[in-house]
């Protein structure tokens, strides 16, 4: 049911409406309809705690008269809605998007505009978020794709995220296999959720010298020169990239990533570096502390243990290199490698302390650089798991320069 509170109960509220700007006539022609459009909202980047307190204009650019408006606001989980108010309905919807839905109990003649306080304050793990404003005449709900009277607001508050890299150091004999975990975590204080290819979150992993990666986790791509090289989840390459599928690492969330490598006859004890960046191994700027960014994964490899000699010895390489071990990669294809299906069977990724379960997902190395945040609703639910390779995520602000979307 929908409310329809005065002016002045407005007046307080969190989205009110002011008199009328413009005085116009009632008067319209004959078959003619309203058109509701909204003004621009500015940008900010608010520190933890702050209230963003402005104002947008409604217009109704139409040939009849507006009775009654519908008003919408839309936040991410970084922001919230200073306090509720009579005659607006709240609500938390997919992926813990926070809604008001206000009727506004007003006439807007053609011509004329009134004006609209929006206001939400940032909490403690905003970073980078995002606000879809709209309205549309009162019985029809405004419309989900950006325009004139549906707009949306990216903005980067003024806060870090902390990512961290966590490595693993198993015991196994040469010649044997053994599993090893590489785990991204973040520890805030702000979320992370990016459409950004130079920003979305990463995780290196250099493959142990002397051994080969026989079984890699669907959310990892061969890591080239300056980016993923080739289809998630190939086995025998030296290097590797992870990231979430969706761009999203909530504070205290871990991203767990399991690879099973073979240990070659000859090998000793061997560790590879492991590194929180972005997918592109560009640091991100909101990820201010680098001393825990890095760690190795390793295979202790006992040392009185003397395997027989083998014929075989130094030919239990990867894939498609011929029995040599790891095939380097010689030069990246910025993210637009193969989209063939993976050709080994992945171990799974694991996520722990967030708010998604276990990551799946058999995305190839789509083209990460052409994502971007434009023109993407909140709502987007699982289709933004596709979207991070094929033409953007939801949330994200470029760190370089916050843009409204239209």
């Amino acid at each position: 049911m929908h409310l329809r509170p005065s002016a002045a109960v407005l007046a307080a509220a969190v989205i009110a409406v002011a008199a009328p700007a413009v005085a116009a006539p009632l008067a319209h022609a004959e078959g003619g309809a309203p058109e509701l459009v909204v003004s621009a909202l500015p940008s900010a980047a608010p520190k933890p705690g702050e209230v963003y307190d402005k104002s947008v204009t409604l217009t109704n650019k139409g040939t009849a008269p507006v009775d009654g408006v519908t008003f919408r606001v839309r936040l991410t989980r970084g922001l919230d809605f200073p306090e509720q108010v009579k005659g607006c309905t709240y609500s938390t919807v997919e992926d813990q998007v926070r809604q008001a839905l206000c009727e506004l109990d007003t006439v807007i003649a053609p011509g004329a505009s009134v004006t609209t306080p929006v206001r939400f304050k940032a909490l403690d793990k905003a970073l980078m978020e995002s606000v879809e404003y709209g309205t549309s005449t009162t019985g029809d709900a405004p419309g989900e794709g950006f325009g004139d009277s549906y707009r949306r607001l990216t903005l980067t508050a003024d806060n870090t995220a902390d990512l961290v890299a966590v490595g693993e150091e198993m015991e196994a004999l040469a010649g044997g296999k053994q599993s090893v975990t590489a785990t991204l975590r973040n520890d805030g204080p702000g979320w992370v959720q990016n459409q950004e290819s130079d920003d979305l979150p990463g995780l290196l992993v250099q493959i142990p010298p002397g051994t080969v990666a026989v079984e890699v986790p669907k959310d990892c791509a061969p890591f080239g020169i300056d980016g993923p090289s080739g289809p998630q989840g190939t086995p025998g390459k030296p290097k590797y990239v992870c990231w979430p599928q969706d761009g999203t690492l909530d504070v205290g969330q871990s991203l767990a990533y399991t690879f099973m490598l073979k240990i070659k006859k000859s090998t000793q004890d061997t560790e590879g570096e492991i590194k929180a960046s972005s997918v592109y191994d560009i640091a991100p700027e909101y990820d201010t502390n680098r001393a825990n960014n890095t760690a190795v994964i390793g295979i202790d490899v006992p040392s009185d243990y003397e395997p027989e000699p083998s014929p075989s010895d130094g030919a239990d390489g990867g894939s498609g290199n011929g029995g040599n071990g790891n095939d380097p990669e010689g030069q990246a294809a910025g993210g637009t490698g193969a989209t063939a299906s993976p050709t080994a069977s992945a171990s799974t990724g694991t996520t722990t302390g967030g708010s998604t379960g276990t990551t799946t997902g058999s995305t190839t190395g789509g083209s990460l650089a052409t994502t971007g945040s434009d023109g993407t609703p909140l709502l987007a639910g699982a289709a933004a798991t596709a979207a991070v390779l094929g033409g953007g995520l939801v949330f994200a602000v470029r760190r370089r320069s916050a843009s409204e979307s239209a």
